[in-house]
């Protein structure tokens, strides 16, 4: 199964197309991606939205925002002018979560528009404050046991 979560900033505004065929909306924008280690220089990918993500991408996703995107990742090989061909990856999404407090207002608006004025005056609870970030789990995946304490039976 090829299903991917990613944390990334926005590097180019989302460009719209339409296909020939039925006139179905696709969207892509390029974003960065932290390395996995401080060291590590952060990488860019193409994100591709379909149909009613396109939409969603195009109205509410600007340069320097910060997401969670979920999708599938594909490679695409590609030709450059001087004839060589190279990889590059390339990742269709399936949904979108934007973060922070800068992208929760635009949220927060759309959402006033369509909650009905009943249910916008209840009272409603403070927000929780934000959790510190994990520390990357440097553990090793198989735990030192002391001779003879082997766990597998055979």
């Amino acid at each position: 199964m090829n299903h991917c979560l990613l944390e990334v900033d926005v590097l180019e505004a989302p460009q719209v197309r339409y296909t020939q065929d039925n006139q179905t909306p696709v969207a892509e924008m390029t974003v960065q991606l932290d390395g996995l280690r401080p060291d590590d220089p952060p990488g860019q990918l193409k994100v591709v939205g379909w149909g009613n993500l396109a939409q969603d991408l195009q109205n509410r996703v600007q340069v320097g925002q910060r997401l969670m995107i979920e999708g599938r990742m594909r490679m695409n090989t590609v030709t450059r002018q001087d004839g060589v061909k190279e990889k590059r990856a390339e990742f269709t999404l399936s949904r979108l979560h934007p973060l922070g407090a800068a992208a929760a207002a635009p949220m927060a608006a759309a959402m006033a528009t369509a909650v009905p004025a009943a249910a916008a005056t209840a009272s409603r609870p403070a927000p929780a404050a934000p959790a510190a970030e994990p520390a990357w789990n440097a553990s090793p995946l198989v735990p030192d046991l002391p001779e003879g304490d082997d766990e597998i039976p055979f």
